[in-house]
């Protein structure tokens, strides 16, 4: 239970606003804050969108370059889908993994120190606080308190002296969500061939449509990512336009330099 709305106190510092903080800070608005369930892997749903949607876009326009059939389009663009999403979905449960892993052998060694040798333990903890500014004597009150409660000692110094935050996240449920991300956005850029193989009558302007509308996927997937960032959600949209269009234009320009060895 705490004694503030997170997101109220957020909206206050966004916008400077000291008496919304004040307000946010109240003990009439506080409320036990727990994420939305399935928040923790909007992360790897952007990520993994970003990457299947700028990487499929890149196999587009270079093909598009060399200025190859419909098909030939397609069945890259399936492949390099497929075959990039199981390797992106891999690489998350890997790192995922290997993250909690440390975690949890960090964790179990600060618990058997704690345990085991509870002096040099507070010892650490008082040096921390005095090289945060904190007084000698202050820091060592402060860690003759927190010493009595083992479990919030191992969690201070997990974050203090390790710089590592606890995290919930599922390997498997990271990589789910990094394939079908992947493969949902990576699928943008390809849609306007797909169409185009059962309406030939666009196909014409078949290469403008997949850029358009892969650009607007793009800025949007960007500006999603100020939900972790906390950036200007129209800077960091216009950023991923550009990086996603950099990536499309040197393929482009590959693709109509080899065009002829095709």
């Amino acid at each position: 239970m705490f004694t503030r709305s997170l997101e109220k106190a957020r909206e206050a510092y966004k916008n400077k606003d000291k008496k919304a903080s004040i307000s946010a800070h109240s003990k009439n608005v506080g409320c036990k804050e727990n994420h939305k369930k399935g928040g923790e892997y909007l992360k790897s749903a952007v990520y993994g969108g970003l990457d299947g949607i700028i990487t499929t876009f890149a196999v587009v326009a270079g093909v598009a370059g060399a200025s190859l059939s419909v098909g030939i389009v397609i069945i890259l663009g399936f492949a390099n889908l497929l075959a990039d999403g199981i390797s992106m979905a891999i690489g998350d449960y890997l790192s995922t993994k290997s993250e909690r892993e440390y975690h949890s052998s960090e964790r179990k060694r600060e618990q058997w120190e704690a345990e085991n040798y509870p002096e040099g333990e507070k010892r650490e903890l008082i040096e921390i606080y005095v090289n945060k500014g904190v007084p000698l004597n202050d820091a060592k009150s402060i860690a003759n308190i927190i010493s009595k409660h083992k479990k919030a000692w191992v969690d201070i110094m997990m974050v203090d002296e390790l710089g590592i935050l606890d995290s919930n996240e599922s390997p498997l449920k990271n990589a789910i969500v990094t394939f079908f991300s992947f493969c949902l956005f990576g699928f943008i850029p390809l849609l306007a061939f797909v169409i185009t193989s059962m309406f030939p009558f666009i196909q014409s302007v078949q290469f403008q449509v997949a850029t358009i509308l892969t650009g607007l996927t793009l800025f949007t997937l960007g500006s999603l990512k100020t939900k972790f960032t906390g950036r200007n959600w129209i800077v960091s949209g216009i950023e991923m336009l550009l990086i996603g269009g950099l990536a499309a234009g040197a393929a482009y320009g590959i693709g109509i330099l080899l065009g002829g060895f095709a």
